[in-house]
């Protein structure tokens, strides 16, 4: 079958293929049937259900489920609607609102376009006042450890509210009539409707810049709580919160509560209630004043005369204290003549025993024995001179004598006088047998300049040498 196209299968012969009665849709047509007729039918409805699956994309746009115990329907806000709630959409929020029932073709669903919408039970103002509360609670606006005291003697006070309204005349009647000198700023601001958000920020901000203002008083007259809400308005409270002076809140009656009340340092009842927080009575501090003027001055002739009996007994202790320094003064001197007498004395004795000192240590000064020993070198020198020539003398003739008993010894002067040693060959073992060698043996001939290798001929033995060694051993 063609795409878009919706194809039946005849069941009776009662409709043929070609039957003029027969009606083929397409889908966007047939959702479009179905919107208009919702749309007609269901141009305005009111429902009651929770909010769920709520999302706010960028565009703007909100887009949620509405439920109930047993169905549910889409719905959407669209951005021109969003914008003005007054209060924060959210899950779980039972809300009564109002639209039309329409379909999105995309997906051929039906859902509700809504262009208002309240809590239950809970005026709009009221819910968007406890969540702006509760945010601003959360993030810290309204701690107490951010309060401020008021200044005792403020010289400066600036009043934000409508110039036009009974609380200005209030405030200015009670701030002039307990305190006349004080100066007073006002800058009129419109206190309800659009753009008065807007003005009492400016105020406040425009008051803080001058920095001479000692605290700032920002209030109207009492209404309902639409007509206070500027004062309920985010902006507000955080500049109120932000203020560099400190500010009274006085909004309303005493039954009246905003959220300037919370971020303000003071609240106060009603605005003439303020002005009487702000300034002091002028005329109870200049009496006080006079009173403690008058105490001081009594305290301090009291004191006076208290320290003037108190000095003259003073002055006549003093007089006999005199006459014991004067006869302290005078053992001082006495013992200062007995130091400097004693002190003299020691001084003599010390230069006395120095004198001594400094004689027994010329006597012994090493100066005089070495003077004396420098004689005596010249004479020792000499003796040890001679004396070294004489053992040298003497060992010189110990050397040669013994010089020449060694040299008799020797087997070189023996050689010298025609003698030979003989030794074997290989071995060079000094012969001193003719055992020790047989005939054909080579041997060695040292003399006194070089050596003669001999071959034996011939071996004889001395008798005589035997004998004689025989008798000898």
């Amino acid at each position: 079958m063609r795409r878009g196209l919706i194809h039946t299968k005849p069941t009776s012969s009662l409709f043929p293929l070609d039957s003029p009665s027969r009606q083929v849709l397409t889908v966007s047509a047939l959702t479009a049937m179905v919107r208009t007729a919702l749309e007609t039918s269901f141009s305005e409805v009111w429902l009651e259900g929770e909010i769920s699956n709520l999302r706010a994309p960028g565009s703007g746009h909100l887009y949620c489920t509405l439920k109930d115990q047993t169905s549910q329907i889409r719905a959407v806000i669209f951005r021109s609607t969003a914008i003005r709630l007054r209060f924060g959409l959210e899950d779980g929020l039972h809300v009564i609102v109002r639209g039309r029932v329409s379909v999105y073709e995309p997906r051929g669903e039906y859902q509700v376009i809504l262009d208002h919408v309240e809590p239950r039970g809970l005026g709009a103002l009221q819910l968007a006042f406890e969540q702006l509360k509760r945010r601003l609670e959360d993030e810290g606006l309204f701690d107490v450890t951010h309060k401020r005291s008021l200044p005792a003697f403020p010289r400066t006070v600036g009043l934000v509210t409508s110039a036009t309204g009974a609380a200005v005349r209030d405030m200015v009647a009670v701030l002039h009539r307990r305190c006349p000198i004080v100066r007073i700023i006002l800058v009129p601001v419109s206190v309800q409707g659009d753009g008065s958000a807007e003005q009492i920020v400016a105020a406040i901000e425009a008051l803080n810049s001058l920095g001479s203002i000692d605290v700032i008083i920002v209030g109207r007259g009492g209404g309902s709580l639409e007509d206070l809400w500027s004062f309920n308005e985010e902006p507000v409270v955080r500049a109120v919160a932000a203020s560099a002076a400190p500010i009274v809140s006085a909004v309303g009656h005493e039954t009246d509560v905003t959220l300037t009340d919370f971020a303000a340092d003071v609240r106060a009842p009603t605005p003439s209630a303020a002005a009487e927080l702000v300034v002091p009575v002028l005329a109870e501090l200049v009496e006080r004043l006079d009173m403690l003027i008058a105490r001081c001055r009594q305290a301090i002739t009291t004191q006076c005369l208290d320290q003037q009996q108190r000095l003259d007994l003073v002055l006549a202790h003093m007089g006999h204290i005199r006459l014991r320094i004067l006869k302290e003064a005078q053992r001082v001197d006495d013992a200062v003549a007995g130091m400097r007498d004693a002190a003299q004395a020691t001084l003599r004795r010390s230069l006395t025993d120095a004198q001594a000192w400094t004689q027994a240590l010329m006597s012994h000064n090493p100066i005089f024995h070495i003077r004396l020993d420098l004689g005596v070198i010249p004479q020792l020198r000499s003796r040890l001179t001679t004396a070294m020539d004489h053992v040298l003398t003497q060992r010189m003739q110990l050397a040669r004598g013994t010089l020449w008993r060694l040299n008799g010894l020797s087997p070189l002067a023996v050689l010298e006088r025609g003698y030979a040693i003989l030794e074997t060959v290989p071995r060079h073992q000094i012969i001193r047998e003719v055992e020790q060698v047989a005939v054909g043996d080579e041997v060695v001939a040292r003399l006194t300049n070089g050596q003669v290798r001999c071959t034996v001929n011939g071996v004889r033995s001395n008798p005589s040498v035997l004998n004689r060694t025989g008798a000898s051993l």
